[in-house]
C-alpha cells in the first residue's frame, strides 16, 4: 500500500532572499549633494541629513557608506579626506563606519569654541511659545553636532523634557517614553492638543466679543431714539408756545385800536 503521509517527505529547500548591494551608479542616481566644508557647523549637518537620506533611498550599505559618500567631497573637505586616507591606506580608510566618518567631520569643522557654545545652547534649549517643531529640529541637530554631550539614551531624553513647556511636560514625563524618538512622538500629539483647545478657545473669546460689542451697540442706539422723541416734543411746544404768543400779541394790538 502506498504511503500517503508527506511527514517523511524531504521538504524542498527554501529560497533564501540575500539584500541586493547598492552600486555606485545606484548611489548617485540619488542626487547627492557635494560637500566643500564652507557652511560651518549648520551646513554639515545639512549635509548628513541630506546623505543618509540618499542612504535609505539607495538602499546603501553600511560597508558602501563612506567609500560612495567620500567622492561628493570637493575643495577643502576632499584635500582634508585625502590627507587622512593616505598615510593608513584608501582601502583601510573606506573600512571605517559613517558613524566615526561623521566625528572626524565634526571635529574637523567644528572648532572646540562652537561645540561648547552649541553645549551651552543645548543644555538651556526650550520650547519658544508652542513653536515644538523648532525646538525638536534644533535638539536633534545639538545631539547630532555634539555626539559625546550625553552618555546615554535616558539621560538625554531627560534633557529633552526638560525643555518641554509647562503644558505639556507632566503628560509626557508620566508617560516614561524610554527613547529620545518615542518622548518626540508622545509631545507631538500632545501638543496638537493643546493648539486645538486654543484654537477653540480663541474661536471662543472672539464670539463672546463680538456679541458684547453687537449688545453695548443696541444698548446706545436705544437712548437715542428717546432723545429724539423727547426732541421732537419739546420742538411741538416750543411752537405751540411761539403761537400762542404771537396770538396774544395780535389780540394786544387789536384792543389798542378799536
Amino acid at each position: 500500500m502506498e504511503n500517503t503521509d508527506n511527514t517523511n517527505r524531504n521538504p524542498e529547500p527554501r529560497e533564501t532572499h540575500v539584500a541586493r548591494k547598492c552600486t555606485y551608479k545606484e548611489f548617485m542616481s540619488c542626487q547627492p549633494f557635494n560637500f566643500k566644508g564652507s557652511k560651518g557647523a549648520i551646513g554639515l549637518i545639512h549635509w548628513f541629513e541630506s546623505t543618509e537620506s540618499v542612504f535609505s533611498r539607495s538602499n546603501c550599505t553600511e560597508d558602501y557608506k563612506v567609500k560612495f559618500t567620500t567622492c561628493t567631497l570637493t575643495e577643502e573637505a576632499l584635500s582634508w579626506w585625502n590627507s587622512f586616507a593616505q598615510p593608513i591606506g584608501i582601502e583601510k580608510a573606506y573600512m571605517i563606519t559613517w558613524v566615526e566618518f561623521k566625528k572626524l567631520l565634526i571635529k574637523k569643522y567644528c572648532p572646540r569654541t562652537e561645540v561648547q557654545k552649541m553645549e551651552d545652547e543645548f543644555y538651556h534649549l526650550t520650547v519658544k511659545g508652542n513653536d515644538l517643531k523648532t525646538y525638536v529640529r534644533r535638539f536633534q541637530e545639538l545631539e547630532t553636532l555634539c555626539p559625546n554631550i550625553m552618555p546615554n539614551t535616558e539621560k538625554l531624553t531627560k534633557v529633552f523634557i526638560g525643555g518641554l513647556p509647562r503644558s505639556i511636560k507632566g503628560n509626557v514625563t508620566a508617560s516614561k517614553p524610554q527613547t529620545l524618538e518615542e518622548a518626540i512622538n508622545i509631545s507631538q500629539r500632545l501638543m496638537d492638543r493643546v493648539l486645538k483647545h486654543n484654537l477653540v478657545q480663541e474661536t471662543n473669546d472672539h464670539k463672546k466679543k463680538f456679541d458684547d460689542r453687537r449688545n453695548t451697540t443696541n444698548n446706545n442706539n436705544y437712548p437715542n431714539d428717546r432723545d429724539n422723541e423727547n426732541h421732537y416734543h419739546n420742538r411741538n411746544n416750543n411752537n405751540n408756545y411761539q403761537n400762542n404768543s404771537d396770538n396774544n400779541y395780535n389780540n394786544r394790538n387789536n384792543d389798542h385800536h378799536q
